[in-house]
């Protein structure tokens, strides 16, 4: 087989998981209307739909324990062996939402059971985007490292696509009735496609060469060696740091804008539910498209002038569109809103899965990646929803709350970003393309790399 066709095996395969792993999280934040209804009903409906997000959230505070967990098995067992039980894991957590009996059935056993549904997610989310980071950059071919990774993010915007799909075809085929009865479970089952992935994950990949030499060289260094968790905090701090850094807009910036925002429009604009999600679903597959150019466009002028672009943009624009939106209350305009969202946030996201693996060597990259993402998700993305729901209940539909959380996150990416170079991992025995470039010496500005 040539190698172009094992990296095009190996894309497929972590996308085709990553796809359905992301998909299941969507359809929850798309569907918490009807979520609120079935297992928080005796609460007034604003209050119901925050209880609803917070066990969202919740979802997102065990992530951390999944990094640490999932992502050191990754860098011991492999790539491809904590990608398939991710897999399960979130198979067994969307199984258990999607047929979850509702308050009236079962009282508060409901919620209980919405809630450890949610935490079997996040327990296999916390360990996907690290390992498949690592999974991706480690199956490119040299040049292609950017291309490759922005297809992890790539897949998540497909996630979108399909998940914005699903519910624009329940929506638009059930009544409303029959949605808070029992259609709000068909995108769940839907969902359980992930287990068949699974297998195909196990049939088609084998572990990335890049991997299998450096597990080599570790098993013939002196035994003993620290967990990757103990020696990325011993010797990339400053990495982590930068890492933390981009993650956190990463996490503020899709979660905000691509995932809150269909659901935000509907309680504080009041567009229907066929609105939002018809205007998602236009703007995932430019950000999709978007993901892959942004990706290919960083192997050629570097990962920092790519990412400050996309920070920059949504600094001056994110609130003006907001207001745009409050004020015209159209569809038309709600289309041409999320599609610039998608845009600006995918120019960032498509490049960050590489940007964080740069940053780490081989034998702590899934940890170390895992870590970073699931700690900045937890604390700015995965409570956003809950927070900005409150926020906009006292402000009466103001736009400036979830203005406000993207431009301070996208400051602190600004902030961040020249001390990119610094950190990445010029020495690592893969050939990392922009190595003279990242050095700090090197002209051009604080944000080349």
């Amino acid at each position: 087989m040539t190698e172009r066709a094992v990296k095009s095996r190996a894309i497929f395969a972590a996308c085709v998981g990553n796809l359905f792993e992301w998909y299941d999280f969507t359809v929850y934040a798309l569907f918490a209307p009807y979520l609120a209804a079935s297992f928080f009903p005796t609460a007034e409906s604003s209050v119901a739909l925050v209880r609803t997000f917070l066990t969202f959230g919740a979802g997102f505070a065990i992530r951390p324990v999944g990094a640490i967990l999932i992502g050191a098995y990754g860098d011991r067992a492999g790539r491809k062996a904590a990608l398939t039980l991710t897999i399960w894991i979130m198979a067994a957590g969307t199984l258990l939402i999607a047929l979850a009996p509702g308050y009236a059935t079962i009282g508060v056993f409901a919620p209980l059971l919405l809630l450890l549904g949610r935490l079997l997610q996040g327990l296999s989310a916390g360990g996907e985007v690290g390992s498949a980071s690592a999974f991706l950059v480690e199956s490119a071919t040299a040049g292609s490292r950017g291309a490759t990774a922005a297809w992890l993010q790539a897949s998540m915007g497909m996630s979108n696509i399909l998940g914005a799909l699903v519910a624009f075809t329940v929506s638009e085929t059930l009544s409303i009735d029959q949605l808070h009865r029992w259609g709000w479970r068909v995108p769940f089952l839907i969902g359980l496609l992930i287990a068949p992935a699974g297998l195909l994950l196990r049939r088609l990949v084998s572990e990335t060469p890049s991997f299998a030499a450096d597990l080599a060289r570790r098993r013939t260094a002196l035994a003993g060696t620290p967990s990757p968790l103990f020696q990325t905090w011993r010797a990339h701090r400053g990495a982590l740091a930068v890492g933390f850094g981009l993650s956190t807009f990463w996490a503020v910036a899709v979660y905000v804008l691509n995932v809150f925002t269909p659901v935000y429009v509907q309680v504080a604009f009041h567009f229907t539910a066929t609105q939002a999600f018809a205007a998602s679903l236009v703007g995932n597959v430019l950000f999709v498209t978007t993901c892959l150019a942004a990706g290919r466009l960083s192997d050629r002028v570097g990962r920092s002038p790519v990412m400050a672009a996309s920070a920059l943009a949504l600094l001056a624009t994110v609130l003006p569109l907001y207001l745009w939106l409050q004020a015209s209350q159209s569809s038309a305009v709600l289309i041409v809103v999320l599609c610039a969202f998608g845009i600006m946030v995918a120019t960032f996201v498509g490049v960050a899965p590489v940007a964080l693996s740069d940053l780490f060597p081989i034998g702590v990259r899934a940890t170390s990646i895992s870590l970073l993402y699931n700690v900045a998700f937890t604390v700015f993305g995965g409570f956003a929803p809950a927070i900005l729901t409150w926020f906009t209940r006292e402000l009466k539909g103001s736009a400036m709350a979830p203005a406000g959380y993207v431009m301070s996150a996208a400051v602190v990416a600004l902030l961040t970003l020249p001390f990119y170079g610094r950190h990445r991992d010029v020495g690592s025995p893969e050939a990392v393309e922009f190595a003279p470039v990242a050095a700090p010496t090197e002209s051009g500005g604080p944000f080349r790399s």
